[in-house]
């Protein structure tokens, strides 16, 4: 699995995306069950809210290898500041309008 995260610019200041790659490596909670090899090709944000960045730079992702789009919880489960991203889910609606079925999308990370 070839991963490009999309993460919350808001939040980047205070978070290293530390346990969303620890979660990555260790195959745990949103990659559990998961058998083949996990290759991070990109980390992005989505650019400030609404989000509106999140489409083109997924898409840049995937022309770099992705087949898989990320967005961390962050942004749809509001770690670590409590507060999740009003426009996840027409982000992630967004996304793969443009991006298709051929790419798997997961809505969080831990």
């Amino acid at each position: 699995m070839k991963v490009g995260l999309i993460r919350c610019m808001q939040t980047e200041d205070m978070c290293p995306a530390t346990t969303c790659f620890k979660v990555m490596n260790t195959k745990k909670l949103a990659f559990e069950g998961i058998e083949e090899d996990i290759e991070v090709v990109g980390v992005n944000t989505c650019g400030g809210c609404p989000g509106k960045k999140a489409v083109t730079r997924a898409v840049e992702m995937v022309k770099r290898g992705a087949d898989t789009i990320v967005l961390a919880s962050c942004i749809t489960r509001g770690n670590p500041i409590g507060f999740a991203c009003p426009h996840a889910e027409q982000m992630k609606s967004a996304i793969e309008k443009k991006i298709g079925k051929s790419i798997n999308i997961i809505d969080y990370t831990h």
